[in-house]
């Protein structure tokens, strides 16, 4: 036994355990109604099929909104222009197991209007088995809200202040309550909170527009959740809301080819200086149905579930004032006009309805058969200064099918999902005669089989070697079907999506070995036939930023993690082998290296490094020093980008100190202390046009102090009660099945 212990310490040695201290008296143990289990909770978790990195036990990871959190995760490359990249995989992200279908600036604002201390863990589900829906494209983010629900009433608050001084003072809050309780007619919970944020960007555009954006985000959630036991079977009710209020404030100035107001169709080069006011208003609202049938023998399962999706959204942009100053300004012609700019809205509906069974099966030395289908219907509008410029429907069938069996050593997955497309729609422009120009999309009407497969060797206790593979269809998200602009649009620049993009298909291929669910090493490529992707050219003084369809292309990656504790440095072996630990008391450190390459057809893409160390030091009066640091190498291609610098290189510190009896969590912390974080890029636009250099850089050195208290209940040591907000696998024990969709 202490074998596999000393195993774990030098392989997983990055756990935090979620405990709470048990009394030991007869008498008390009476009083408590069932029996009390102290269940680990590991930092970082490797699966078959996913990487598990938990949130709520740690600060440093908590401290701010969620897309911050995720910035640090070991392996995840996001950036401003190409969304996010785990490992090699285009992530598809979903919340509590539903996709969000938005990408890029909306997905972040979105990310940024979520306390991080609302999360309790994430899933990167690497390799989506048939159960999950074969548009789960390379892999799925799933970032998951539950909280466990208790006998008797149980409060968390959790509170965080964090501050900025760049050209000013800026200031970050954040607050979220989650209460939940039982009686014996049903358990109910409600999670809901605050985070408001300021923060700067600063732009260059090719030297062609410089810009210094003032922004002031508001989000607002809340997570209700009900659930009723029918004899053996149950019933769960679960309706969120998210919405999102957000202020960006740009001056900018700049040379842009320029109209003029009283000559038609005049182009004249001018200097300009403009101020912009734009805002962003975005509801999201989720309700699901879920009743669980259950049998005699618990590995039996059933499950209905239907689910409504409303999300939307509008975005205004007013232009304050404009100052044009043009070459020749001897001419008798007036400037552009002062005046609204844009205001665009849209409004996005999913309807599902899903069915999930499993059960064990008597082949080779035991094994499992899941099958299920899904219906989904979902209509995409948006709007531009009063036109409905997009109408976009797309019908979902799916049916699957996945057989699991073991036989000695070796555990097998053979499965595979159908799956039936009827995309179609149509778009809306005004032309020069003022008159509506009405096209049809290019429809998609498609029938594919998904296949997946995997088999796994154990090698040993904990230590496996498996590969995998799997086909899977990415659709284009609505934030890159959307016509209309929706981030700031300067007097030079163009932002738009493409309501033409058509759906990309992948063929995933991995081999992996992991050891006591940390430590692995894995290689994996991804072959993509129209991989949706941003470009930005120049044409003339204007920029364009469009999406667009890569035809073909391969996505190679290479990864290891390995953790060290530091006691392999201090002491001998021989001493470490009779050592009992605690390992949430322990100095460690967690290392991960990953190599990436975007191998483009008639493109030279040189690949990257993602290296990622973070370290855990127990100081004196048990406060513990969590410091991380992330680097990815600069001048290696990311699509149709190069990056001149590098997308990571910030270091974050973060102290904490537990008071009460472990009910009150104290942090301070300092992210990106020597402001390293940019990003800077370079285009490639396809067919050979000029390049276009990019540069962004956030307020992202901030400085805070973030707490999280347990208020203290009837009962702290109630017996726990089964999930009802949203879990994510059929074998989870009793949750809310918001399974992939």
């Amino acid at each position: 036994m202490k074998k596999t212990i000393i195993a774990l310490s030098f392989l997983g040695s990055i756990i935090i355990y979620a405990q709470e201290k048990t009394n030991n008296q007869e008498t008390k143990e009476k009083q408590i109604e069932g029996v009390v289990i102290t269940k680990t909770k590991k930092a970082v978790e490797q699966k078959a099929d996913r990487t598990i990195f938990d949130f709520s036990e740690q600060p440093q990871l908590n401290n701010g909104n969620v897309l911050e959190g995720i910035k640090k995760l070991p392996g995840l490359v996001s950036t401003d222009i190409a969304g996010m990249m785990y490992q090699g995989k285009v992530l598809d992200v979903y919340l509590n197991g539903r996709p969000l279908n938005i990408t890029s600036n909306e997905l972040n604002s979105f990310l940024e209007g979520m306390p991080a201390n609302s999360v309790d863990r994430i899933e990167v589900i690497t390799q989506p088995g048939a159960e999950f829906p074969a548009t789960s494209g390379g892999a799925i983010m799933n970032i998951i809200t539950n909280k466990n629900a208790n006998k008797y009433l149980t409060a968390t608050y959790s509170g965080n202040y964090s501050f900025t001084n760049y050209d000013k003072f800026r200031s970050r809050t954040s607050n979220s309550m989650n209460l939940n309780a039982r009686n014996k007619y049903f358990g109910w919970q409600l999670n809901f909170g605050q985070n408001y944020r300021e923060s700067m960007m600063d732009t260059n555009q090719n030297n062609l527009l410089l810009s210094n954006t003032d922004r002031l985000g508001r989000g607002y959630f809340a997570k209700s959740g009900l659930t009723f036991d029918l004899g053996q079977d149950r019933l769960l009710l679960n309706y969120d809301i998210y919405h999102n209020n957000n202020d960006n404030y740009t001056l900018s100035n700049g040379f842009a080819d320029l109209p003029y107001k009283n000559i038609k169709d005049s182009i004249r080069e001018g200097n300009f200086e403009a101020f912009d006011a734009a805002h962003t208003f975005n509801t999201r609202q989720e309700a699901v149905v879920t009743y669980q049938k259950r049998f005699t023998d618990k590995a039996q399962k059933l499950d209905f579930q239907f689910g409504y999706t409303k999300s939307t959204s509008r975005f205004d942009q007013d232009n304050i004032f404009r100052d044009v100053i043009y070459r020749n300004p001897d001419e008798d012609v007036d400037p552009i006009s002062n005046g609204n700019v844009l205001s665009n809205t849209s409004d996005m509906k999913i309807a599902n309805f899903k069915v999930d069974y499993s059960q064990p099966l008597k082949i080779l030395d035991g094994g499992k058969v899941s099958l299920g289908g899904l219906y989904e219907n979902q209509n995409f509008d948006t709007e531009s200064k009063g036109l409905t410029n997009l109408e976009y429907k797309r019908q979902t069938t799916a049916t699957y099918l996945e057989f699991q069996a073991k036989l000695k050593k070796f555990d097998f997955i053979l499965g595979t999902r159908a799956e039936n497309y009827d995309i179609s729609g149509v778009t809306r422009v005004i032309d020069s005669t003022n008159a509506i120009v009405q096209k049809d999309l290019i429809p998609f009407n498609k029938f594919k089989l998904f296949p997946n497969a995997s088999v796994q060797y154990n090698l040993m206790n904990q230590v496996y070697i498996a590969a995998n593979y799997n086909k899977k269809i990415s659709l284009p998200s609505i934030s890159a079907l959307n016509p209309n602009n929706t981030t700031f649009q300067g007097p030079n620049t163009q932002v738009t999506g493409n309501p033409n993009l058509q759906p990309t298909i992948f063929d995933n291929y991995e081999i992996k070995i992991s050891a006591f669910d940390y430590a692995f090493i894995g290689y994996s490529v991804s072959s993509a036939k129209n991989q949706v992707a941003q470009i930005i050219r120049k044409s003339g003084k204007n920029l364009y930023n469009e999406q667009v369809n890569i035809s073909s292309m391969r996505i190679h990656n290479f990864n290891l993690g390995l953790p060290v504790p530091f006691m392999i440095f201090s002491k001998p072996l021989s001493e470490i082998m009779k050592f009992n630990f605690n390992p949430d008391k322990i100095n460690f450190m967690y290392l991960y290296a990953g190599y990436q390459k975007h191998d483009i057809d008639n493109l030279n893409n040189k690949g990257f490094w993602i290296f990622n160390a973070m370290a855990q030091v127990i100081l004196p009066k048990e406060i513990k020093l969590t410091a991380n640091y992330s680097y990815l190498t600069p001048k290696a291609g990311y699509f149709y980008f190069t990056a001149e610098k590098p997308f990571n290189n910030n270091v974050d510190i973060t102290l904490t100190k537990k008071f009460m009896d472990n009910r009150l969590t104290v942090s301070v912390f300092a992210n990106d202390i020597f402001n390293g974080q940019v990003m800077q890029i370079r285009s490639n636009p396809p067919g050979g046009g000029e390049s276009v250099m990019l540069r962004n850089k956030y307020d992202s050195r901030n400085f805070g102090l973030s707490i999280n208290y347990k208020i203290p209940t009837k009962n702290k040591l109630a017996k726990e009660d089964p999930n009802i907000l949203n879990s994510t696998k059929k074998e989870e024990s009793g949750g809310v099945m918001q399974q992939a969709q």
